[in-house]
């Protein structure tokens, strides 16, 4: 029996509004994986023809960890929080599950391995880390239109100066993560 694979990635740990998203992909055998890339090597208009491309081709689950979530546990719990989800609503079981990083959610029941550099190596990581920020760039684009002043459209929430400077002229909004550095230096101050 050929072993099923799920590659599993997250985006937006290092961003300082959101949730953290993180997707699950098992491709089909038909899907071309030489197209798949690492989605930070990808340009926006790339990733968006892949994304639909992977959906496509393959078992694909998206999971979350909210921002509430974030504060409570942290933002690598929250992280592995989101995988398990994503691992858990895929509609097929895989045999195997390939983490993007250095550590793995505990999910009692999967055989998991981490990769380091697997959005790089690993086609079916590939593949969730473009699901993964395709998706979460669009709930950024979504939200931004409401709070133009931070040019989340632009830096999806990171800490670009840009985005500071906003934060210090207008403030925090129930997006910002407050347990963050520059979010809580500038809420202390």
């Amino acid at each position: 029996m050929k072993k099923i694979i799920a590659g599993v990635d997250e985006v937006g740990r290092g961003s300082l509004i959101g949730p953290v998203y993180a997707a699950a992909v098992i491709l089909n055998k038909n899907i071309n994986k030489k197209k798949l890339k690492d989605s930070k090597k990808l340009s926006k208009n790339n990733r968006e023809i892949l994304e639909k491309y992977i959906k496509k081709n393959s078992f694909w689950a998206i999971g979350s960890a909210s921002i509430i979530e974030i504060e409570k546990l942290n933002i690598l719990n929250a992280s592995l929080l989101a995988m398990k989800r994503a691992i858990k609503k895929l509609k097929k079981k895989p045999s195997l599950v390939l983490i993007d990083g250095n550590k793995i959610p505990k999910l009692n029941n999967y055989k998991i391995i981490n990769v380091i550099k697997g959005d790089q190596k690993i086609p079916e990581i590939s593949a969730a880390s473009i699901i993964a920020k395709v998706s979460r760039d669009r709930l950024v684009k979504k939200i931004s239109k409401k709070y133009k002043n931070y040019s989340w459209d632009k830096n999806a929430g990171y800490g670009t100066r840009e985005h500071l400077m906003a934060i210090k002229k207008f403030g925090i909004t129930k997006h910002h993560r407050k347990t963050f550095s520059p979010t809580y230096n500038i809420l202390s101050l």
